[in-house]
């Protein structure tokens, strides 16, 4: 079973990877729509994207220990 603390260094690390892969994508696909979003624009999004991806990444971890 893993710890609190070890779920969140799993959550935290599997996240961030996904936060530097949608900040790349986001620069690259927004100007192809031709959606104008200013790099601080992005990073809020790619934020907003951050907290909500660790959050389920965590409480799922956690529901999954519970259920062993």
């Amino acid at each position: 079973m893993q710890s609190k603390r070890g779920s969140i260094i799993e959550s935290v690390a599997n996240v961030l990877v996904g936060l530097i892969i949608s900040f790349i994508i986001q620069l690259v696909l927004y100007p192809l729509l031709n959606i104008p979003v200013s790099i601080n624009q992005n990073i809020i999004i790619t934020l907003v994207f951050f907290i909500a991806s660790f959050l389920r990444s965590y409480l799922l971890r956690r529901l999954f220990n519970k259920l062993k």
